[in-house]
């Protein structure tokens, strides 16, 4: 059976025991843990474990961000995503290789990241550069054994794919359904179908179309928005996928409300433990 987690910036923590105080209020006992508050030294590593693991909270898998992202704007986003920029590349690898170690020390078997827009064209720069600096942070998480997960959304499936193809086996996605409605890429479930190969994790995440092209989708709570659930867990028996099921909620302010919504969708399709 899937495991249902939370990913615990959807909660917006304090530290770790208002993590596990909102963990428990979900009615979950999983979570995909943000690595990057324990590198910077925000949160005590071992404090961190040491809490989760009386409160009996796996942690499913980990998540690093990129420095200098700006989500202002689809443009702004595009332009500062992921491992694409040349400013913050070092400082990006730097993170990658100290939250390797980080992930290795917690006994982590996957970690998950923006890379950032991948360019369509194959023979575009930007493309090669990019699958370059993706596979070194490959290499400093595979040096611990630990597998990636790209996060879906900022290209199309038939984009992704050949990146993908381009990587050691161990390296998947991090499906998720809303991304590609938010950046406008497509349809989540031709997308799931075509990805379920490669897909190491599922975000239950939903969000509604833009009626303004070239702007944001709207954020929802999972159930409220245009991602069709029936279809959605319809390809995910039918490819034969059995990866965790992690609810993330990005958006207004009852999170723990959203994210019961989200565990209470993924019960109802009889999966999640």
């Amino acid at each position: 059976m899937p495991r249902l987690a939370v990913c615990s910036w959807s909660l917006r923590p304090t530290g770790p025991a208002d993590l596990i105080e909102k963990i428990c209020a979900c009615g979950i006992d999983a979570v995909q843990l943000a690595l990057d508050p324990i590198r910077r030294g925000e949160w005590d590593e071992a404090e961190t474990a040491r809490a989760l693991a009386d409160a009996d909270i796996t942690i499913v898998s980990g998540m690093i961000e990129m420095a200098g992202e700006d989500y202002s704007t689809l443009v702004t986003i595009k332009d500062t995503g992921g491992v694409r920029p040349d400013t913050t590349w070092p400082a990006n690898l730097e993170a990658a290789n100290a939250s390797a170690a980080i992930a290795a020390r917690l006994g982590l078997n996957l970690v998950t990241f923006h890379i950032g827009f991948v360019p369509h064209e194959a023979s575009d720069p930007e493309r090669a550069k990019l699958i370059d600096r993706v596979r070194q942070i490959v290499a400093a998480f595979d040096a611990h054994g630990i597998s990636m997960a790209f996060e879906t959304g900022q290209e199309a499936a038939d984009t992704l794919l050949p990146v993908l193809d381009a990587m050691p086996e161990s390296v998947g996605v991090n499906f998720d359904p809303a991304n590609m409605i938010l950046y406008g890429m497509g349809d989540p479930i031709d997308a799931i179908r075509k990805l379920a190969p490669r897909t190491r994790q599922i975000h239950i995440k939903d969000a509604s179309h833009t009626e303004t092209p070239g702007t944001w989708g709207t954020e929802q709570p999972a159930g409220r928005g245009d991602v069709d659930w029936d279809a959605f867990f319809k390809v995910y028996r039918e490819t034969g996928l059995t990866c965790d099921l992690v609810v993330e909620r990005e958006g207004g302010d009852s999170r723990v409300d959203d994210v019961r919504t989200g565990a209470a969708l993924v019960r109802s399709q009889g999966l999640g433990t």
